[in-house]
């Protein structure tokens, strides 16, 4: 049975989406935190999951259960955050050129019975990126805000020739792994 109240702790629009089809009511609240972009990767993003989630939950009302997630894009060990500028995109969608790259998934539940957390992997290949697609790419500006300066749900799916591991994952919200964490979220039969 699902929680009386849900909260989402991003504004992630994918986020968002890829809770909303698994046709759960929730809310939205945008957590009041400095994320962490350096340490250990793993660490990193469960570490982020956990700080949003904390933090919107030290606001919500009693009852409510919390969902903080975050999402990191990681090349020879080294993480790629979102751009700074286009420059910056040019140079993440470089390192992914031709290669394969791991996206993390963190997930951090709040007010279940005990704090739940966990990590998704999901192993993405890019494409060798000739420069018309580049440069069709970073002039769309869909790069903006994106951990490794893509979105695998639009137009960034022309730079991927495959993905090991779970798609929902790559686009902000492990939902595989949120229902397992979280049993009583899974859409009723």
């Amino acid at each position: 049975m699902a929680p009386d109240r849900i909260i989402l702790a991003s504004r992630s629009p994918q986020r968002q989406a890829l809770l909303s089809a698994l046709g759960l009511e929730f809310d939205v609240a945008e957590p009041a935190i400095e994320e962490l972009t350096e340490g250990d990767p793993r660490e990193l993003v469960l570490e982020n999951a956990r700080w949003k989630a904390a933090a919107v939950a030290a606001k919500a009302k009693p009852g409510a259960v919390v969902i903080g997630g975050d999402t990191e894009v990681v090349v020879d060990g080294e993480v790629l955050g979102q751009p700074e500028n286009e420059a910056e995109a040019r140079r993440h969608l470089g390192r992914l050129s031709g290669r394969d790259h791991e996206v993390l998934g963190g997930l951090a539940l709040l007010g279940l019975d005990q704090p739940r957390d966990g990590i998704e992997v999901s192993t993405v290949t890019f494409r060798e990126l000739e420069p018309p697609l580049l440069e069709a790419y970073l002039a769309s500006g869909e790069w903006s805000g994106r951990a490794g300066s893509y979105a695998i749900q639009g137009l960034g799916s022309a730079l991927v020739t495959a993905v090991k591991g779970d798609i929902s994952n790559v686009i902000g919200l492990p939902i595989p792994l949120l229902l397992r964490l979280a049993p009583e979220l899974s859409p009723a039969d």
